[in-house]
Formats: C-alpha cells, structure tokens, sequence
C-alpha cells in the first residue's frame, strides 16, 4: 500500500522493509512467490502463471504485500522475502479471508476484536536461515501497531499432502499447541483432516520439531496457537494447519522477538 511506513532498521543495512507500492513490486513479489511455491514445492493454481514465472491468485488485489528487498540486488531479483497482510476491511471487500476456504473463522470474526490475515510468506533460497525471517516479522509488527492489531492468523503449510507422513509433527502441534476455544477456528467439515494423528503418548518431540516447517516453529516461540483440524491443499502441494497468534497475551520476552529488539529465534 503506497504510503505504507519502511519497519526501523539500521540505516547502514542493505536491507530495506516496506509494502509494495507499484505494479512492478507487486509483480517481483509473485515472481518470488513462484520460485518458492510453485518452481521449488510444485504448486500450482488457476491464476498461476507459468509464461511469466508469476504465483499469484484473485485475493492479490485486497492484500497488502510486505517485501523484503535487498538493495544490493537490481530489478525484480531485488525482493527476497514476502508477506500478504489482509485487514477486516479488505476482507470485507474481497468477500472474505484467503483463509476461509480452508477454516471456518466464525470465533475470530465474532470477536469483536482487530484482525490480521497473514499468508505466502515466503524468502529466497539463498537467505533462508539468516536474519530474513526476523526482518520481515520486524515488519509485520510495525504494521500491526500502525493498525492496533489485536489477532494474526493465517494458514501456513506442511510440503506435501501425505498426512501420515507428517503424523508426529500434526499430532505434535494439536496435542501441545491447540488454540483456546475463543480462538480455536476449526478446518471447514467437508475437508476437514484430524491432526491427533497418533497417541499422544506415542509422540517424539524431537521427531515433530524437525519436520516442522520454520515459519510454524517461529510462530510457536512467539505463542501462537493452531486451529483444530489440518486441510490438505493436493492443488498447492501442501498440508495446512491455521495459526492464530494473540498480540495482548505476548509475555516481555515474546514481545521482543516479535517486534525484534532481540534476536530473533
């Protein structure tokens, strides 16, 4: 969105935060996105442009896209981490969340309270396991207090569709992080996949933290929570579970991973 704030970083960084304000970013953001989801995961989608090398879908429109740039870098190759960020009032103009294909969110909209929709977050191959996640959440947190966000939520994905392959880390996540019942959305019944996939005395903690996608394990350490029930995405590739992270009940040190004045996890 044009007039978006940059999130606070060192002024000699080469890195740069800030929302798309052009076309032309926009289009370097779904240029990554199919890198990542599509050329590397194998998604796919009806608005995917294969010619192009563009991921993108009919929600773009009503999202703001957080970019993480690299200056040092030129042209479209130059983002190398994205977010969407979808508030209630462009929900409203979309029709709905991206999310509420997958889960219904009922507990959330009833609330009353500040929502944040967050999705195809995703970094460049070659920045992975840096500071580029934690820059982007340092974005993401300037945006939630710009806009007094109260909840974040968003689906986020397992790779593949073989649920019994991913059994200890979706059994992981339902018996040790399920949301409370006041945030507890809860995938929608006709696709509907349990997640109490094995005893929850049979569970290997260590097991289901490895096969944890990252963006989950940073979620957790941030104390969020998963709604009840995974959606297998077999279009996208993907196994999703819906994270719901409430801003208010962060304790100091959650606080300060989120807003980055520590390091981030």
């Amino acid at each position: 969105m044009a007039g978006e704030r940059r999130a606070t970083i060192p002024q000699d960084s080469h890195f740069e935060v800030r929302c798309a304000e052009s076309e032309e970013d926009l289009r370097a953001a779904q240029r990554l996105r199919y890198e990542v989801f599509v050329a590397e995961l194998g998604g796919d989608g009806e608005m995917v442009d294969h010619s192009e090398r563009l991921e993108r879908d009919r929600f773009d429109p009503f999202f703001d896209h957080l970019l993480l740039i690299d200056r040092r870098r030129s042209g479209p190759d130059r983002v190398i981490g994205v977010y969407r960020l979808m508030r209630d009032g462009a929900a409203e103009a979309a029709g709905q969340f991206y999310s509420e294909d997958e889960y219904d969110l009922a507990v959330l909209r009833g609330s009353g309270r500040r929502l944040l929709e967050l999705g195809r977050s995703c970094v460049h191959r070659d920045y992975r396991g840096g500071a580029a996640l934690g820059l982007l959440w340092r974005g993401v947190a300037d945006y939630v207090a710009r806009h007094r966000i109260e909840v974040l939520f968003g689906v986020a994905s397992f790779h593949g569709t073989d649920v019994a392959a991913l059994a200890q880390p979706l059994s992981f996540l339902h018996y040790r992080h399920l949301a409370p019942p006041e945030l507890r959305v809860r995938a929608v019944a006709a696709h509907f996949q349990r997640m109490d996939l094995v005893p929850a005395d049979a569970l290997d903690r260590v097991a289901a933290m490895r096969g944890t996608p990252q963006l989950i394990k940073a979620y957790l350490r941030l104390g969020g929570f998963v709604g009840e029930g995974a959606f297998v995405d077999r279009p996208f590739n993907t196994t999703d579970v819906c994270l719901v992270l409430d801003t208010l009940q962060l304790n100091e040190r959650q606080s300060r991973l989120y807003t980055g004045d520590a390091a981030f996890p």
